[in-house]
């Protein structure tokens, strides 16, 4: 909500590039985000027409605080935002979460750098090549670079003794000890060497086979055979690794493609990135993005490309980039790798040829990784899922585990203080925290079903409205006409089939299901019929305890406003500064003069004294 503070802070903020971060009353980050103008941007998430979602909207509502952070260039915000999203994991932002840490190929910043595989990216000034998105794929490059080129790709020196000197001797890695590395080469042929592995990481073969056949002639020339065969050996080498390799595109250009995709049952996403060089698919990358309602795909996508570009790693950019939907700000993007990387890149989405089929293919690589990710995520929580849970997945044949169950229910004495209730269950467990009331507001006299059809034409249009959780199943207490009403309310919202519904009759614990005419008996031992009279009478339990809080209050406040001049607005006024009747009594005159003014505080005191017997 925004404050006079706010404001102040918001009024005072530099037209300059920067990052911003909200935060909530414990001083919890609950966004981070970056601007070409600081005061513009933050701006707009508290004007009153500005368009947002849900999910901003309830996050604008946390927000008591704020700082910012200015930087030299928009593209300097891009960075910091990135590395602050990753350190503080805001609530609010787009997270991209790893179930693993992926491989690279690291080449050390040293005279003579070594090559070898890591799972850890360190900020010392050596290259880190990747990620990786399996072992192998990384194995079968470093196998190459050792038949090609006979590089060390160990990580460690090894420590043995020279029986000649009787003095410890360094060996570069175990290659070296073996005889086999190339730790003995001359530092000018080794850093050439390097090169090449470069070359060949970066997947530029053409290049490097015309050069390996350049060398080898030229020492062939020479009579240097024993350079000239080595040369021919790391040719056939690069040469069988290119041939193996896929051509996707007509043209030997190199591009990136990014596509993300979005599953909204394990509310995730999944951008994939096909790396493409010389017109040839050289390397897969994904990641899983969290949370994916309440987000665009453009949205997605664009964190998706911001995080890789922005990585540690290091990247070798493409001629071009090709994407699966259009970003929310290519400009920032465009700045970044032009000031960073100095290149400046186009960005296109391609409608036909085989451009449009590869991003067709890397979106259905998207789908397969979320549809694997649903399983892994499905069977991790059936382990934990208890015993009620799976017995009323069975027994009522629902679609999916009813792992979050809405109940509710109405109560009202003679059609008079007609209120409602709605109680949520996570794991057959109540969430309290999730529990509310309602005044009906549009049903007069005693009419269940009306009111049944208010209550959830209200919560569902809120769920709807402001990217709330869906529950897997809602329950009405009540049998068919209860149900009925339930369901046409649902459809005229729009809402019906977003979760499962059914009804529980009372008297022989009946369950009714839309469109089916006969009721379901489950047995009065299971645990499913347990964990539903459970969340029945706790629905119950709570709309009558506010139901009485309801007639008590206003039993209460009628007393009040039965004395002359005496209005409701007042009357509530005294009973939340005072909270009882009881309270209001023992007052002074001065007192009560204070809250509401001598004339009124006169009529009650004149009130009270001659009804002592209240």
């Amino acid at each position: 909500m925004e404050s006079n503070t706010i404001k102040e802070k918001i009024a005072n903020l530099p037209l300059e590039p920067g990052v911003y971060i909200y935060k909530d009353a414990k001083g919890s980050i609950l966004y981070v985000g970056k601007a070409k103008k600081l005061r513009n941007r933050v701006r707009s998430y508290f004007q009153e027409r500005s368009i947002q979602s849900g999910r901003i909207q309830t996050m604008v509502r946390k927000i008591t605080d704020l700082e910012v952070i200015v930087t030299d260039s928009e593209a300097e915000a891009l960075i910091l935002e990135n590395n602050l999203i990753k350190q503080n994991q805001p609530r609010y932002n787009v997270l991209l979460r790893d179930d693993k840490t992926y491989p690279y190929i690291c080449i050390t910043n040293e005279d003579r750098p070594r090559v070898f595989p890591t799972r850890t990216v360190i900020k010392d000034g050596s290259q880190y090549y990747g990620p990786y998105d399996s072992v192998n794929g990384m194995k079968r490059m470093l196998e190459v670079i050792r038949k090609a080129f006979g590089l060390c790709t160990c990580a460690v020196s090894i420590k043995t003794l020279d029986k000649t000197k009787n003095t410890p001797k360094w060996h570069s890695c175990f290659d070296d000890y073996l005889g086999s590395c190339s730790a003995q080469w001359s530092l000018l042929t080794y850093q050439a060497t390097i090169e090449k592995v470069t070359k060949l990481i970066n997947g530029k073969t053409s290049l490097l086979i015309r050069e390996l056949k350049e060398e080898m002639e030229i020492a062939a020339q020479a009579m240097a055979f024993e350079q000239a065969a080595y040369l021919r050996d790391s040719l056939q080498a690069v040469t069988r690794y290119s041939e193996r390799m896929k051509m996707v595109t007509e043209t030997e250009q190199d591009r990136d493609l990014f596509v993300v995709e979005k599953n909204t049952e394990i509310n995730e996403a999944c951008g994939v990135l096909l790396k493409i060089r010389e017109g040839k698919l050289i390397g897969k990358f994904h990641r899983f993005i969290k949370p994916a309602q309440g987000y665009s795909h453009s949205e997605l996508l664009q964190s998706f490309i911001e995080d890789y570009y922005t990585s540690d790693h290091h990247i070798t950019l493409p001629d071009e980039v090709y994407l699966s939907h259009d970003l929310v700000d290519e400009e920032v993007l465009h700045g970044y790798l032009h000031e960073h990387k100095s290149k400046k890149v186009p960005f296109k989405i391609p409608e036909r040829g085989d451009k449009a089929k590869l991003i067709k293919m890397a979106v259905t690589n998207a789908k397969l990784h979320l549809n694997d990710r649903a399983l892994a995520l499905e069977k991790r929580e059936r382990n934990r899922i208890p015993a009620a849970i799976s017995d009323l997945h069975h027994f009522l044949s629902l679609s999916r585990l009813p792992r979050t169950i809405h109940c509710f229910d109405n109560s009202n004495f003679q059609g008079a203080y007609p209120v409602a209730s709605m109680v949520s269950f996570v794991d057959a467990k109540p969430r309290k925290t999730q529990y509310k009331h309602f005044h009906i507001k549009t049903v007069i006299g005693p009419d269940d079903f009306a009111s049944m059809a208010e209550i959830l034409t209200r919560q569902y249009t809120s769920v709807q409205k402001n990217g709330e959780h869906i529950p897997d199943l809602i329950v009405v207490d009540g049998g068919k006409g209860q149900l009925s009403a339930a369901v046409k309310a649902l459809k005229e919202i729009g809402f019906y089939g977003e979760c499962e519904i059914i009804g529980l009759a009372k008297r022989l614990e009946e369950v009714f299901i839309p469109g089916r005419k006969d009721a379901i008996m489950i047995p009065k031992t299971s645990p499913a019929l347990k964990l539903l009279q459970q969340v029945r009478d706790e629905a119950h339990r709570f709309a009558i305890t506010f139901h009485r809080n309801v007639r008590s209050n206003n039993t209460i406040g009628s007393e009040l406003t039965n004395i002359d001049g005496i209005g409701e607005k007042t009357a509530k006024q005294l009973l939340k500064k005072y909270g009882s009747i009881s309270n209001i009594r023992k007052l002074e005159a001065h007192t009560l003069a204070q809250e509401i003014g001598t004339t009124k505080a006169n009529k009650v005191l004149e009130y009270f004294t001659s009804n002592n017997d209240h």
